[in-house]
């Protein structure tokens, strides 16, 4: 496992070089932009709703449905920013081969664990 994280911290993207912290994302839809945008402002409603249900002393497992209801909103973004990752950054970083390749089979390893559930 720790040869993993090792890696892993090494492992450089398509999109700009992991040493700058401002990189940016290559071959980002606006319409799909748009739509995480619009998702997570409903997400950060849903967010200011659960405080006022903790506020107000809702019930436990209302709170607790609404909570996985944000879980799911956030899942939903993360399956269309990993989707874009991989159509664009990985794709180019795996057809310009080499090393650039062999760091972004180490991300993506590293994405998976990170996030599975």
């Amino acid at each position: 496992m720790e040869t993993m994280k090792r890696t892993s911290s090494r492992a450089g993207c398509a999109c700009a070089t992991h040493e700058k912290p401002d990189r940016k994302a290559v071959g980002v839809d606006p319409d799909i932009k748009e739509s995480n945008l619009k998702r997570l402002r409903r997400i950060e409603g849903q967010v200011r709703g659960l405080q006022k249900m903790i506020d107000d002393d809702r019930y436990c497992a209302d709170v607790m449905t609404q909570i996985g209801s944000v879980h799911e909103a956030l899942r939903a973004v993360g399956h269309e920013l990993m989707r874009n990752h991989l159509r664009h950054c990985a794709t180019s970083a795996i057809k310009s081969g080499s090393g650039e390749a062999e760091a972004m089979y180490d991300e993506l390893i590293d994405m998976m664990y990170r996030h599975a559930r």
